[in-house]
């Protein structure tokens, strides 16, 4: 018999908040500051899903310590301005919120002065808050399971009745790794088939959220 799901785990970039948009387009722009020509596709196979830890030594590797160091600060003075200048709820996102019964909490890859901004200037942060569990709180980001692992251990729930709702590969993955089922949100800039997997739900519109998580009650 499969468990039923107890706790619904949102990723925050890209699936709370349309802001994996933002971030591609600043890398892209901070690649051709630093000297690092990057596609958005590159962008988004090395850096989207992952910790800002994991995402810094990529850069430092390529470009070195004191480089990365930079980058990381324009990154986040860039990322933080165009926030402000417009960041919006994913699409369908708030409605889907609205129709879930079920527990839920946050689980980022982000830190949490990042998901206070973007969560706060997109008016979601008090859905979530004291349910709230950055990457910065674990050994190891995405794709290692420790993140999702520590959030059903804060919540008191048993990682098999976990349903995680992510967009990115690294996401899924750690999803998985942590022996929890995933919806893999497909209307981002991740490709459905880098989502698609064992145990994983993709799908591309987030009215359909409330519905996916429903089939996993029985």
């Amino acid at each position: 018999m499969i468990d039923p799901i107890e706790l619904v785990i949102f990723d925050c970039d890209g699936v709370l908040v349309d802001s994996e948009v933002i971030a591609v387009r600043v890398l892209v722009q901070l690649g051709e500051e630093f000297g690092w020509p990057l596609t958005e596709a590159e962008v988004i196979e090395r850096f989207v899903g992952r910790s800002e830890a994991a995402n810094h030594a990529v850069v430092a590797e390529r470009l070195g310590e004191e480089a990365a160091t930079l980058f990381d600060k324009r990154f986040r003075e860039l990322h933080a301005e165009a926030v402000d200048a417009g960041l919006t709820p994913v699409d369908g996102l708030v409605e889907a919120l609205d129709a879930i019964r079920l527990p839920t909490c946050v689980a980022s890859s982000g830190s949490h002065e990042k998901m206070r901004h973007t969560l706060g200037r997109t008016g979601l942060y008090g859905r979530f808050e004291g349910r709230i569990f950055s990457a910065t709180e674990v050994g190891r980001g995405k794709p290692a399971p420790d993140l999702f692992l520590h959030a059903a251990r804060s919540m008191g729930v048993d990682p098999a009745r976990c349903l995680v709702v992510e967009d990115s590969g690294p996401g899924v993955q750690a999803a998985r790794a942590a022996g929890m089922r995933a919806l893999g949100y497909a209307g981002g800039v991740t490709a459905a088939e880098r989502l698609a997997g064992p145990g994983t739900v993709v799908f591309d519109d987030m009215r359909e959220l409330p519905a996916l998580i429903a089939a996993y009650q029985g």
